[in-house]
């Protein structure tokens, strides 16, 4: 357990000393000439000891050479880092266990860009083509100084493949478990004057569970012009082609536990289900050089999400939803970055334009009920938001000392929110927010293979369209508009300790740090979250304190043995919630649940009645923990080199108890998993052959992957299909590993 008062003492040193991060690889030299950060493409000029925040970096190598199914399996090796995955290859991340206790469409709380792209989606998860991957840059703490919007607890950044390493052809097939199967084909070329490479792939299984298939195409491609010695021009495209089914969880922990791995269980369907998503990415990069230390880079994008998907389940019939959602997306932006570099000073100065569109249209596909003068195929609600985005952004390096580099770096936004409501433009509105975000750290050589660092950074979250005006004077809404909402804040300090070093003969990269993420105005639903029925209205309302410690280790993979070890030990907890409201279903028209207050429902006149709609239950949740956050989380992977052309790799995902609701009653036990796989790599004649074999879960554990209580929900009878009238462990949604899972597969490139 960590102990909170040397956090208090250490802590405070993030603005008193503003020490800078150092690089995994450390060299003496690194401090000779300091460099910046770009937000265009992450890497291609990174000094990675300038660093002024706690990062972690897979290379795409990595990931090549793994073979996992999805991102969540490589990004759980940087501690701090957790991901939820439904099905499929898209996923939610988390960072130090921001926005863990929310699930629906909320944002995630970080930034995530692909080649300076800043890649939101109307789901709050990213799509991520594994096959397609350079580098992964995860940038912990507030990152808003260089990101913007929404990067409250960090940034991921990832690189898609460029360069002469994609030239000549490559193809790959892959099959596993539950009618797992890939394909992949890869051409390119490198001459003097340009490298480029065009890549296919088709990823799709049957999945685990009821209505969990699921299928992706992409097409992808780089071409990196040399306009001269000092200049080129990237050009970039990813366009995919997905469809999944939203798994059918589970209800009821004592179902679960008899027999996870039952498709006869009591089952319902997911709230959104039937996606259809088509996205498309297109980029162009100029770069310039200036002599050895400074660069122009203009970036230019557009990136488009159209998502198709049906909502509100009416029965367990998956074709039976009430509605058909139509959302389409379309972000393009322009950024330029110039920096310069130097022996004493460093500085980069950035512009930032964004030109943002979301439609979103709702059809009523499936009204039995018939719900007031509503039919089928009506318009349910259709609106469009325009958001323009200005940002200007900086970031200054000094080198006091031999030994000590100072960072300050400083982002300025404008955000206009334009608000249109199609069927009824009195709702239409439109508001202004501007926020500045700023980071102060520095880095002090003790060593030459030694740095100590600190840094204290910010991060902020605009409030969303739906939470300020969706709802407003709308005749049966159960959500009012509050256009009063403050913009959401975070603070990360921190301050860690970087090493180099030779342990049993062989070079390890080390990294500890100890942190603090404080969250002020967090928004939340004053009625509880995701209640029905209640008056409700989002507001600021919540504040959230994170502590923690993370731990890296990193060997030299070239060895015959070597490993890597990523731990995190995590306290994340309301320091603000005193109301919250949990909802349970009224029995006979009465509520049951003690301490439960009745909500009268009204008619479809607005008139009310003596119909009890649902009960809520008021909570303090001060000092909670926030759910789905283990205290304790281990991955540790070791690699053996048992014989030339061979590598056997294991690895162990280990993770505390958590709790699974914000009242903090049912507790999720934790779990120790082991995973396995095998490479053989060679060269013959003049084709590179791969093949790998891979054991996932290789002890056959019962676990789940995601567990979440939020209401009294479990299915009773037919009389009585939204819960008994009281919250246990019956009612919550969860979501069980599919037990061991294999995949195979084999690579040629020539």
């Amino acid at each position: 357990m960590i102990k909170y008062n040397l956090i208090k003492q250490a802590l405070p040193l993030a603005v008193i000393s503003s020490f800078t991060l150092a690089s995994p690889q450390i060299v003496a030299d690194d401090l000779g000439t300091i460099s910046v950060q770009s937000t265009t493409i992450d890497d291609r000029f990174e000094n990675k000891r300038d660093e002024a925040s706690s990062i972690g970096i897979i290379s795409g190598k990595e990931i090549d050479k793994d073979h996992p199914q999805n991102v969540q399996d490589m990004l759980r090796r940087i501690p701090g880092i957790t991901t939820e995955v439904t099905n499929g290859d898209s996923l939610k991340i988390h960072i130090r266990g921001v926005e863990n206790q929310v699930f629906m469409g909320e944002r995630p709380g970080v930034a995530v860009v692909i080649d300076g792209v800043p890649v939101f989606e109307r789901t709050g998860r990213v799509n991520i083509d594994l096959d397609n991957i350079e580098s992964i840059k995860v940038i912990k703490g507030g990152a808003s100084y260089l990101f913007g919007d929404d990067a409250l607890a960090g940034a991921v950044i990832i690189t898609t493949k460029r360069g002469a390493d994609n030239a000549g052809y490559r193809l790959d097939l892959e099959a596993g478990s539950f009618n797992y199967n890939k394909e992949l084909f890869r051409a390119g070329f490198e001459n003097e004057q340009a490298n480029g490479h065009i890549q296919i792939s088709h990823r799709e299984t049957d999945g685990y569970y009821d209505d969990s298939d699921s299928s992706s195409d992409y097409l992808s491609g780089k071409l990196q012009y040399y306009i001269d010695d000092t200049s080129d021009l990237t050009l970039g495209m990813e366009i995919s082609d997905r469809d999944k089914g939203s798994h059918g969880t589970v209800t009821g922990k004592t179902a679960a536990r008899n027999d996870p791995k039952s498709k006869n269980l009591v089952a319902y369907n997911d709230y959104a289900n039937n996606y259809d998503v088509d996205l498309q990415k297109f980029f162009a990069t100029y770069s310039k050089d200036f002599g050895e230390t400074s660069n122009l880079m203009l970036n230019v994008y557009q990136y488009s999400d159209e998502t198709d998907y049906d909502s509100a389940p009416l029965d367990s019939d998956p074709t039976r939803y009430a509605y058909d959602n139509d959302y389409d997306q379309t972000q393009t932006g322009f950024q330029a970055d110039y920096r310069a570099d130097g022996t004493t000073f460093a500085w980069m100065a950035g512009l930032d334009l964004r030109d943002n569109e979301y439609k979103d249209k709702v059809i009523v596909q499936n009204n039995d009920e018939l719900w007031g003068n509503i039919q089928n195929g009506d318009t349910y609600s259709d609106s469009k938001t325009d958001e323009d985005v200005t940002a200007i952004y900086g970031e200054l390096k000094y080198k006091a000392t031999d030994k000590l580099i100072l960072t300050l770096n400083g982002r300025n936004d404008d955000i206009d929110l334009d608000y249109h409501d199609k069927l009824d433009p009195s709702q239409s509105d439109d508001i202004n927010f501007n926020e500045s975000s700023f980071r102060l750290g520095g880095n002090y050589a003790l060593q030459n293979n030694i740095d100590l660092y600190t840094s204290a950074s910010t991060g902020f979250r605009t409030p969303t369209v739906n939470q300020l005006f969706l709802g407003s004077d709308r005749p049966g809404s159960e959500i009012a508009a509050n256009p009063d909402l403050d913009t959401e804040t975070s603070l990360n300090l921190e301050i860690g300790i970087r090493m180099n070093t030779s342990l049993f003969g062989v070079d390890h990269d080390i990294d500890v740090s100890l942190f603090e993420l404080t969250r002020d105005d967090h928004i939340q639903a004053t009625a509880g979250q995701y209640t029905t029925g209640a008056e409700n209205m989002y507001d600021n309302i919540g504040d959230v304190r994170n502590r923690g410690l993370e731990l890296a280790i990193n060997s030299d993979i070239s060895k015959k043995v070597s490993w890597d070890i990523a731990y995190t030990y995590l306290n994340a907890e309301y320091t603000k919630y005193d109301l919250f409201n949990l909802q349970t279903e009224p029995v006979n028209n009465t509520c049951i649940s003690p301490g439960s207050t009745p909500v009268y429902g009204v008619d479809w006149s607005g008139n009310p009645t003596t119909d009890v709609e649902n009960c809520l239950t008021a909570y303090d949740n001060d000092g909670n923990d926030i759910p789905r956050t283990p205290e304790h989380v281990l991955n540790a992977i070791v690699r053996v080199r048992p014989a030339q052309y061979w590598t056997i790799s294991t690895e162990m995902q280990v993770q505390s108890s958590y709790y699974a609701d914000e009242i903090n009653q049912e507790e999720i036990s934790g779990r120790a998993i082991f995973n396995i796989w095998a490479n053989y790599d060679r060269k013959i004649g003049n084709v590179d052959w791969s093949f790998f074999a891979r054991v996932d879960n290789l002890f056959d554990r019962d676990y789940y992957n995601t567990a979440r209580g939020y209401r009294d929900s479990n299915y009773v009878s037919p009389a009585q299909p939204d819960g008994d009238g009281l919250y246990n462990g019956e009612d919550l949604s969860i979501t069980v590993n599919p037990g061991v899972v294999f995949t195979t597969g084999l690579s040629a490139r020539f």
